[in-house]
């Protein structure tokens, strides 16, 4: 009897359980017989009906859509409207299995005669131009110096420090520093003997300061005087604004390119009809001539697309 009614609890909870709403996700795009100029529908209104239930979405600047339906409609076929000013509305029937759906949607606009491209201002030669910040790192000096480590060879250390390795001889330790100046470095250091009995003598320490400014040394001697050559590069590192250019990719009449992150003051150079102009996208990227969007990534940089308006034409 017990045994029993765990099995109808069971039964009960499988029962009732509440199913997840149903996410239908898919991409809105340009119909095109070239892969390439199948480029996203940003703002297109997405609509999917089952029956009596209906749910909509907006595409982003990627075409990247989200439907979320009601856990009932799962397995059963759906209507999907999708519609942009521009384009022909687009009308699908799927089904609500978690497939992801590719919407192309056809341009509205009649297609361009002789005379109508006659018309139409011709740009060419497009260019990207922005700013960076550059870091580059100068060579401008050099450290030149020596110093001696004075000390009287064969002298018996006694057990008083500090000591030859073998604690046979005294020993003298000396201690020499450079400073670079402030907001430069020491690269490339280079320590060594040239003078005196070099092979009875032993460099105990080279320690550079976090920055690399300074640097503190220390060399021990159990035998006669010895000098010490004492070399390195000071270095500086400056952080300046550089202009960079790049060129987008072209379409059929979208173009798309990226600027790296940290890219400052964004503008499209191009000629219009033979005449060179400059337009600064700005921060709600404007342009006459074009619809442009973007699609931020933090590592990857910020992806630009910009489609032309009706009037223009690539050259």
């Amino acid at each position: 009897m017990g045994v029993a009614a765990v099995a109808a609890t069971i039964v009960l909870i499988q029962v009732f359980r509440p199913q997840e709403p149903l996410s239908l996700s898919g991409v809105v795009l340009v119909d095109d017989s070239d892969p390439r100029k199948q480029t996203p529908i940003p703002d297109a209104a997405v609509t999917a009906t089952a029956g009596p239930e209906t749910a909509s979405a907006m595409s982003d600047v990627s075409g990247l859509f989200h439907v979320r339906l009601p856990a009932k409609v799962r397995r059963q076929e759906l209507l999907l409207r999708v519609v942009h000013s521009g384009y022909k509305p687009l009308e699908m029937t799927e089904r609500a299995e978690g497939e992801i759906v590719v919407a192309r949607m056809r341009s509205s606009a009649p297609p361009a005669t002789i005379s109508t491209r006659k018309a139409e201002t011709v740009i060419g030669n497009v260019r990207v131009r922005y700013s960076g910040k550059a870091t580059a790192t100068t060579n401008i000096g050099v450290v030149v110096d020596t110093f001696d480590v004075n000390n009287k060879g064969n002298t018996p250390c006694g057990e008083v420090p500090p000591c030859s390795p073998d604690s046979r001889w005294k020993a003298a330790m000396q201690s020499y520093s450079v400073d670079a100046g402030e907001g430069n470095e020491l690269r490339n250091v280079r320590l060594s003997c040239i003078a005196g009995p070099c092979p009875f003598t032993r460099i105990a320490s080279e320690i550079p300061s976090t920055d690399k400014r300074k640097l503190n040394v220390q060399v021990m001697d159990w035998s006669d005087t010895a000098t010490f050559l004492l070399e390195a590069e000071v270095s500086q590192t400056r952080i300046s604004d550089v202009i960079r250019q790049s060129y987008p990719a072209i379409f059929g009449s979208t173009m798309s390119f990226t600027l790296p992150p940290g890219a400052e003051g964004p503008s499209i150079e191009a000629e219009l009809n033979g005449s060179d102009i400059v337009f600064p996208l700005g921060p709600d990227l404007i342009v006459s001539w074009a619809n442009c969007s973007v699609k931020a990534s933090e590592n990857q940089g910020n992806l630009f697309r910009c489609e032309l308006k009706a009037g223009y034409r690539f050259k």
